[in-house]
């Protein structure tokens, strides 16, 4: 009883939309001849069953037949009373029972979906938990890079002044090696000197003595 209800509620509602302007469908006989002109003596070119749909290209009221166009183009007329607005009852009734079967399994294919929406919502949960934690660790990587970075510039810094310090003792050092060479040369001047000075008084003295020495004994054999 309440697929029959369903049946009819749907039939009234397709009843009540619009219908196809350009569009007509074969009547409820078993077949409906296509012929090649507009009158019976012409031939038939193929019989449309019921229920076929055709697109309607123009029509004469005086022979009483339509000029029309099947969905695997072929043309040909049918008689105008042969054509309705509307599917037939019986292709209506097969529509309405696949419409009714889908919203019978309606619930079911929705419980499914329902399922794989829950699946991939659990899904995405434990993605973002695994982001978060990626983030949480990549931020803290971060904020060590960073104090390496400030300890790296530091350490730079540092190296820097040691090298200029460095600079100044070698440089310092190097004066001082200087100076003590400067010493070192000054000093053996000075002994130089004074060994050549001892050397001229002694060959000075070696040249006065003999001299001093015969005189003396010269006046006091004048003595004598």
């Amino acid at each position: 009883m309440k697929r029959v209800y369903l049946l009819a509620l749907l039939v009234a509602l397709l009843s009540a939309g619009p219908a196809l302007a350009e569009t007509r469908y074969v009547t409820d006989q078993t077949e409906v001849p296509m012929r090649t002109g507009e009158t019976a003596q012409y031939r038939i070119k193929r019989m449309l069953p019921s229920g076929t749909p055709v697109e309607v290209l123009g029509s004469n009221a005086g022979s009483g037949y339509s000029r029309v166009r099947t969905e695997d183009g072929t043309i040909g007329f049918v008689l105008t009373r042969d054509l309705i607005t509307e599917p037939s009852a019986r292709d209506r009734v097969a529509t309405l029972e696949a419409r009714l079967e889908e919203l019978q399994k309606a619930p079911d294919q929705l419980a499914v979906q329902l399922t794989r929406l829950k699946g991939e919502h659990e899904a995405l949960q434990v993605a973002h938990a695994s982001l978060s934690a990626d983030k949480s660790r990549i931020e803290q990587e971060l904020a060590t890079i960073r104090q390496a970075s400030a300890n790296v510039l530091r350490i730079t810094e540092e190296r820097t002044e040691l090298r200029k310090s460095v600079a100044d003792l070698t440089r310092q050092v190097a004066e001082l090696e200087q100076a003590n060479r400067d010493l070192t040369n000054q000093a053996n001047q000075r002994w130089f000197l004074i060994g050549a000075g001892v050397v001229a008084g002694g060959i000075l003295l070696g040249l006065i003595l003999p001299h001093l020495r015969f005189r003396r004994r010269k006046s006091s054999w004048g003595t004598l």
